[in-house]
């Protein structure tokens, strides 16, 4: 584990708590929101929730 690993999982905790993407987006300095969205892994988060939740 290195401060990477930390870096990430801040900023995923964060989301789930403020759901302020613009204000994370400025702490990462990243230049788009799905940027952020994705390097904390919150993509993913939704496609597997959208896989959990579907029903033939």
């Amino acid at each position: 584990m290195g401060t990477h690993t930390l870096r990430k999982t801040f900023g995923y905790h964060y989301y789930k708590k403020f759901k302020d993407i613009a204000m994370l987006q400025k702490i990462f300095n990243h230049s788009n929101p799905a940027i952020t969205l994705n390097y904390i892994g919150i993509e993913q988060d939704k496609i597997d929730e959208s896989y959990k939740n579907f029903i033939l």
